[in-house]
Formats: C-alpha cells, structure tokens, sequence
C-alpha cells in the first residue's frame, strides 16, 4: 500500500487544500516499520492556524442558518464516501498507527455509523415549551450553535474520535478547526478529504496539521474560537482547560484513565480472562478505558493468574496488515520510551514480573515498536505501576479478600473514566455500581469499548464532566435560549 515516494498532504482552509506558509512539512512513519515513510504533512505556523480560525468564523453565520436537516445530508453523504473508502482509510491508518487492519476497519466502520447517527439528530429537536403563569404569554427554549469549535484529536483513534467530535458540532450548526494528532494526520487528512468531497460550504471544516506546541496552543488561545473539544492526556488538558477558561471559551475534556476490572469469587474466570485480555492488550493498551488493573478476589487469584498467562502466550504480536496479527507496535518510538520506562520502574519499585516487560527481539519485530504483552504482581497501591496511565500492553494484578476492599483499591487512583466487574451475585452488581467512581461502569463486560449512541465521559481527573457521543453531545456543542413572548 505504501508508495515508494509516499505523498504530501496538505492543510484545508476555507475550502482549499494549501500548503503551510512556511513550506515545511514533517514525516509521517510507519511504526512496525519506522524506516517506511507513510506520508508527509504540513507543518504549520500560528499564521496557518489564524487563516484557518479566521475561515471558520467568516462561515459561521451562514451555516448556523442552514436548516439542521440540510446539516444532517452533508454528514450522510460523508458517511457515504467514508464507506466507499474504507478499505484504503483502514489500511492508512494501521500503517500510520500500527493497530491491526481488523481494529482500524471496525473503527472506521464505527465512524460511519457516528456520520449516520449525527445525520439523523438534524431532524430532531432542539428545545421545548414551558408552561408560564401568564396565559397570555408564549415560553419555550431552543439550541444555538456555540460558533467555531476547535477539535483538537489524539492518535489512538485516528477516524473515529475526530468523527465523534465534529459530526455534532457540524449538525447543530458549528463550524470547525481542527487539528489531528501530528502521529496520526495522514489518516485525519484522508478523513477530511470525505467531509470536503461531501461539499461542506467554505470554511465550515478546516483542517491545520501541526505539532500541539504550536497548532494546539494556538487553538487554545485564538480569540475566534468559542469553545474548544479534547481528547488526550492530563498535563495538555489541564493547559487547554486554563487557556480556554482565561478568555471565557467553553471546553470539554477527555483525558487518561487506569481502568480496573474486578474478578468477584463468583465470577466466570473464562470470561474475565477474556475481557481482561482484550481490554488491557487490544490495541497494544493504546485506549483511554483499556483495562490496566485486574483487582482479583484471593479464593479465584491463582486460577485467574494461570488462565491469563497461558492465553497471553498465544497472543500473535505483528505487523498489522498481517492477517494473523492480533496485536501491534507502540504508536510511535517516545510512547514505546514511555512504556520500556515504566516496566522498569515496576520493576525497580519492587513488583514481580510474570511475563513480559521487553521490546520484542524476533528478527521481523526488533527494528520496530513493539513491546512484549506485559503482567505484574505483587503491585502495590502506591507504586507508579498502579497510579499511573501507561498507555501501552502493561496489566497489573491485585489480590484482595472482599469486594469492598476491591472498589476501595480500584477507586485509590486520580482517574475515574471506566471500570468493570465480574461476577454472577446481584447485590454484588449493584454495590458495585453505587460505590465504583467512573463515567462508564460495565458488567460482565471489559473496561473497554461503548455504543455510540450512549454519553460517554469519566469522573474525577479523567474528565472536564462533559459527555461526549450520543444526546450528551448536544450539551456541550450548544447554548440553551429561553425565549418569552407576549402578544
């Protein structure tokens, strides 16, 4: 699939493909193979970014006055032109990214349905009548657009986050600046290249690739945008959330997690084997609800620890247009640091090593970003290894002696974005349920994954408290008007 003189992509900026003003453009590489080259990008300037937001705002009015069912037909015919493309994005973004080919194919399938649920919401509605004392008199409210949304993505969901993110803001009659992760901005470019065939108006979508010292900071600070979408760690959300409050701009925020998953006595070890290695190995760890704590109740400890050992053997480590891969490199060669870093400071903090814990050394392997699927025990609570988001194929275990004890450890961290619990008792379910502090709470089921139609958001520093996807957005992306009249 990649070329032997990969191409160039360009920003889009009030309806034309430009290169950056500097000329200069950064490389995008292949992480199971970093010397293939998969595409060059721009590489912007604040100057860049300022045509762009300046695009946006020139839009904003005449888009927020086309009628959201005609909103709606543009996210339709993109959704079209996603599926007819899919194949290729999918295939991109596995070479840009290194997940395998049948993740990035299910996460564009996944953008597709965004596209088409978000097509829909333009023919819903967007406030309600209120009952006054004043039988004279007339209240209701409706939704307004915020204005220019910047959209700042990440790169472990290349397709669909930027999806999830613009679809609402375009369908309640935003207009958008957004900037993909610099890892991942081929793929984001191919993205874009199915809103712009799907003939937004000018400047309704824009597109400045970028590093985030300079693209997203001037998101961050550019007084044309009102409101401001992130998803990716804790440290630049924390700088988004003080830049945006500085000037009076709205955010959302969604950040890291270090998502637990419960194995009650009476749980079905077989299924929470499986769920804990989807959730924490899927996507080599790279999700912000991946499973990175399996707090595991003493009578079922051993059990559960043999189960998961013999099945992670079997886990297929490879390139990800390999039909038989199962799990990929570290996105890029300072997230793959990241994660070498932090097995070794488990291990240096005293926690015993089960398998794992080193960079892959086959011969088709070693040059490339791939850390061995990773298991600790005898973690204790305050050590990094249990603190901290790794982002990478890194499981720590933890025996305890009741469920209490299991949603207080499993709660002793800063995150609170997904959490899950195994077991077949309902008072088990339900006390978990009421006591658990995250956003997504799941049953039976990994820490990971949710249906696009339902809010999703963590608790505590995982999150601003805003909702993403589903009718949650709508909340965020608009303004609520209460209007009164009398004759």
């Amino acid at each position: 699939m990649i070329q032997n003189q990969p191409p160039t992509y360009l920003n889009y900026i009030g309806g034309q493909w430009k290169t950056s003003i500097s000329g200069e453009t950064i490389a995008s590489r292949n992480p199971a193979k970093p010397q293939e080259l998969v595409g060059y990008v721009q590489k912007s300037s604040l100057a860049d970014l300022s045509d762009a937001a300046n695009a946006a705002k020139a839009a904003k009015d005449a888009w927020r006055k086309t009628a959201s069912p005609v909103r709606g037909e543009y996210l339709e015919r993109t959704a079209n032109i996603l599926e007819e493309r899919l194949q290729e994005i999918a295939e991109t973004a596995t070479c840009e990214m290194g997940k395998s080919l049948s993740e990035t194919k299910g996460e564009t399938i996944r953008g597709i349905a965004l596209l088409r649920y978000y097509a829909g919401e333009g023919m819903y509605k967007t406030g309600d009548v209120i009952p006054t004392t004043d039988g004279e008199a007339f209240m209701f409210t409706d939704r307004v657009p915020l204005g220019v949304v910047g959209v700042i993505t990440p790169w472990n969901f290349p397709v669909s986050i930027p999806i999830w993110k613009m679809a609402p803001a375009l369908v309640y009659g935003n207009t958008v600046v957004i900037k993909t992760a610099q890892e991942a901005a081929v793929t984001g470019s191919k993205v874009i290249e199915c809103f712009a065939a799907a003939g937004f108006p000018d400047g309704v979508i824009n597109m400045v690739t970028g590093s985030g010292a300079v693209i997203g900071q001037g998101i961050i600070d550019h007084p044309a945008i009102n409101a401001i979408t992130f998803t990716g760690s804790n440290a630049v959300g924390k700088r988004v959330a003080a830049g945006a409050a500085a000037r009076g701009a709205k955010y959302q925020l969604e950040m890291g997690g270090k998502n637990p998953i419960i194995v009650a006595a009476d749980a079905d070890i077989n299924l929470a084997v499986e769920a804990t290695i989807s959730g924490a190995f899927r996507s080599t760890g790279q999700k912000c609800t991946a499973t990175s704590r399996a707090i595991i109740h003493r009578q079922v400890y051993d059990l559960f620890k043999e189960k998961l050992l013999e099945q992670i053997k079997k886990i297929k480590i490879g390139y990800g247009l390999d039909a038989d891969t199962w799990m990929g490199p570290s996105a890029n060669k300072d997230q793959f640091q990241t994660v070498l870093a932090y097995i070794e400071k488990g291990k240096e903090e005293g926690a015993a090593l089960l398998c794992g814990g080193r960079r892959c050394e086959a011969e088709k392997l070693k040059y490339g970003y791939f850390v061995e699927p990773t298991v600790f025990e005898n973690v204790k609570k305050d050590m990094t290894i249990f603190q901290e988001e790794i982002f990478g194929p890194v499981l720590v275990l933890v025996k305890v002696d009741s469920i209490e004890e299991a949603i207080l450890t499993a709660n002793d961290v800063k995150y609170g974005l997904s959490a899950s619990i195994f077991t077949k008792d309902i008072g088990t379910m339900f006390y978990f349920i009421k006591n658990m502090e995250a956003g997504l709470v799941r049953i039976n089921a990994e820490s990971a994954g949710l249906e696009l139609q339902a809010p999703f958001g963590g608790l505590k520093e995982s999150s601003s408290y805003s909702r993403e996807q589903g009718q949650g957005a709508k909340e965020f992306f608009t303004s609520t008007r209460t209007i009164y009249v009398k004759p």
